[in-house]
């Protein structure tokens, strides 16, 4: 080639370069025609571009310590420009490629397929729908290697279509608060409170129609990449989780109730470790409605602490004080209210009146001291922060409806049912934030549902305990209040949670239900209460809307559900149990090697090997060492799957090989053998759960 050749070369190259560059930007401004099924080979033919928006990846969402709360995974549906394929290519592969449709949609035959197909090519129609069911990554994966699809987008004319589907690992739990954002842009929880952060950036880039009507990017130097989403660390623990909505859905499940909602709080950082919202559908129970930040209900006697700190804070009321309650009736102008009891309680104490729930002495002292000024009782609730919105990190909060004397709907009635929970409508948040409070030491905090917003492993913001009054009356008013919930459970209506490992400190409650302007024989049934009594860590509010059956009371629905729950974390959390005493533990080292539990074949060797007389009472594979005079008695240690198997007096290795062969995550501390475990023998293990070993020589 000579000079002048080799001039005329660059010359073309250089023109071709400024037509492509000419059709980029006529693209963009919308001057390039739209003519379907052209190539860039044919630069003398009007190709189509257009700038669209390119969505980002989803943020995920996590709970406390980094379990997957909900992600987005692809998901595609396949479609196909059957014009693609040469003639030798489809009539070599049409046949098996329809049978491998056929096999995998189960929807139609190969047969369908095949004639679907071929109709589709000798229409010359660019863009087949193959199967509108959405496939995952996997299948695609498979169908990759399928005749035809194997020979490329180009070349095979399938088409994969890309879409993002929330996928939630742990499928319905705390499925309400995760929530949901909709394509209208709509939702509710976390998925929609945070769907800023969530959402990312969208992207824009060039993209050029192909056959088939769909489109392919363009690499452009003004495409703008879409911005990932950033991730949101939830307080949600899902053990907890697990046992809250369990424990919930039993208990509704037998007494076959409409509504159940469960939330547990952290004391001091406000976090909320569980929350749980179940509706009845027929036979079965889902979670379609956040009832815990949305809903809004008649408290009953849980509001009586509100009344007692009005009491105990703006009047001479002490709890050691004595009021007349009578037969259990009373009336306050021409309507009636009763205790539960029946008889009545007589004359009590103020302390006695509040631990068995006495409606009459609560209305005849809210009467008594705020009658001729019940704005005075209205501004402890207001004090209280009981008649607005939370200001939740979750949006949709229900707005407390509390009635004022300014109200058309204020009689003299009103203050009377108020002081014992009627009247008036607030969140099941609102309530559990008061109990908490008085578990704090007076402080109180708003509950929180997100601990941090993440890109990656860095934070991008962190949401601290944010409170909401410092203090919500004097130490003296504290003191009075602790010793009035710690009744409740100790002398009064909710000596059924009692226990001897720890004390539980709370009030029942149970309100008629308010339908069509009047009371039904329909019950809400409540317990609230914080744990352990002494040192509180944690506070749970349980409220289960009309039970059936014999039991309609707070004590006998909400409160074995609060119980329950409070078990199983006193069981897990280490730092709830009291130092013990030490002893000790060492065996008789004349007689006997430190030898407690484990492989029963390998201690048999050992001690035949130390010369130690042993004999074995079973034939199971793990067993536990019992003196018997100078000799050691193998005993059953039985490992029963799905239960939490009993590892104490084991070496780390065996406790660990156990534990893990179960699907626990092991924590320990210490060395030697396991001397506390805490996830209690024999308990059914929950998805992901861990366990905390302490070992000791």
């Amino acid at each position: 080639m000579n000079i002048k050749q080799s001039i005329l070369v660059r010359v073309r190259v250089a023109f071709i370069c400024v037509v492509i560059f000419a059709i980029c930007v006529a693209a963009r401004i919308g001057h390039v025609q739209v003519v379907e099924g052209e190539k860039w080979s044919k630069l003398g033919e009007q190709v189509t571009f257009s700038w669209m928006k390119v969505e980002p990846t989803r943020g995920n969402i996590y709970s406390d310590n980094g379990s997957l709360l909900a992600t987005s995974l692809p998901f595609y549906r396949m479609a196909m420009d059957p014009t693609l394929v040469r003639q030798d290519e489809f009539r070599k592969g049409i046949d098996s490629f329809a049978l491998m449709l056929s096999l995998h949609f189960k929807d139609r035959s190969a047969r369908d397929y095949r004639e679907m197909i071929i109709d589709a090519r000798a229409g010359n129609k660019q863009y087949l729908t193959l199967n509108r069911k959405q496939i995952n990554h996997h299948s695609k994966k498979e169908m990759m290697k399928w005749p035809i699809v194997r020979l490329g987008r180009y070349k095979g004319g399938v088409i994969f279509e890309k879409s993002e589907v929330r996928y939630r690992p742990f499928s319905e739990l705390s499925r309400r608060t995760i929530g949901f954002v909709n394509e209208n842009g709509n939702g509710a929880g976390i998925e929609y409170s945070y769907n800023r952060q969530l959402g990312g950036v969208q992207g824009e880039a060039l993209f050029q129609k192909i056959g088939g009507g769909t489109w392919k990017p363009v690499f452009d130097a003004n495409n703008k990449k879409a911005e990932e989403g950033f991730d949101v660390q939830t307080t949600l623990d899902v053990n907890l989780q697990d046992v809250a909505e369990t424990s919930l859905h039993r208990a509704m499940a037998k007494h076959e109730a409409d509504q159940g909602t469960v939330v547990v709080m952290e004391v001091k950082t406000g976090e909320i470790r569980a929350i749980s919202n179940l509706s009845r559908y027929g036979e079965y129970y889902a979670e379609d409605f956040n009832h815990a930040v949305r809903g809004s209900f008649e408290p009953g006697s849980t509001f009586k602490l509100v009344t007692m700190i009005a009491m105990l804070e703006g009047t001479p009321v002490k709890i050691s004080d004595q009021i007349e309650t009578g037969n259990g009736v009373f009336e306050f102008y021409k309507i009636k209210i009763r205790d539960h009891e029946d008889g009545g309680f007589g004359r009590i104490t103020i302390r006695e009146a509040f631990e068995h729930s006495s409606n009459i002495a609560m209305a005849k002292l809210a009467d008594r001291h705020f009658g001729s000024d019940p704005k005075k009782f209205l501004t402890y609730v207001d004090e209280l922060k009981m008649a607005k919105p939370l200001g939740l990190q979750i949006q949709g909060e229900s707005v407390p409806k509390i009635t004022r004397p300014t109200d058309k709907a204020w009689s003299g009635i009103t203050l009377a049912w108020m002081s014992h929970g009627y009247g008036f409508e607030v969140s099941p948040l609102h309530t559990l934030t008061l109990y908490n409070a008085v578990a704090n030491d007076g402080k109180m905090i708003k509950p929180k549902f997100v601990r941090s917003i993440m890109q990656a492993d860095r934070v991008v913001e962190e949401f601290e305990t944010e409170t909401i009054q410092p203090k919500i009356c004097s130490d003296k008013t504290l003191a009075d209040l602790r010793i009035l919930l710690e009744g409740v459970v100790e002398n009064g209506t909710a000596t059924n949670l009692k226990n001897s490992h720890y004390k539980i400190a709370g009030k029942t409650g149970t309100a008629q239900v308010f339908e069509n302007g009047r009371y039904t024989n329909r019950w809400i049934t409540s317990f609230v209460g914080y744990f352990p009594a002494h040192a509180p860590k944690y506070t749970a509010i349980v409220l289960i809307r009309n039970p059936r059956g014999a039991f309609q009371t707070g004590n006998s629905v909400a409160g074995p559900v609060f119980r329950e729950i409070a078990d199983n974390i006193y069981s897990r959390d280490l730092s709830l149990h009291p130092v013990m005493a030490s002893v000790n533990t060492t065996p008789d080292q004349s007689a006997f090697p430190v030898i407690k539990a484990g492989r029963q074949e390998e201690l048999a060797n050992l001690l035949n090997e130390l010369g130690v007389s042993n004999h074995s009472s079973t034939e199971e594979e793990w067993a536990r060492a019992g003196k018997n005079g100078k000799s050691v008695t193998w005993k059953s240690n039985k490992q029963v799957r799905g239960l939490v198997p009993d590892v104490s007096g084991m070496t780390y290795r065996d406790a660990v090989y156990l534990l893990e062969k179960e699907g626990l995550r092991v924590d320990h501390s210490g060395h030697g053998r396991v001397i506390v475990q805490s996830l209690r023998p024999g308990t059914a293990i929950s998805k992901g759960s861990s366990i905390y070993l302490r070992l000791a020589l």
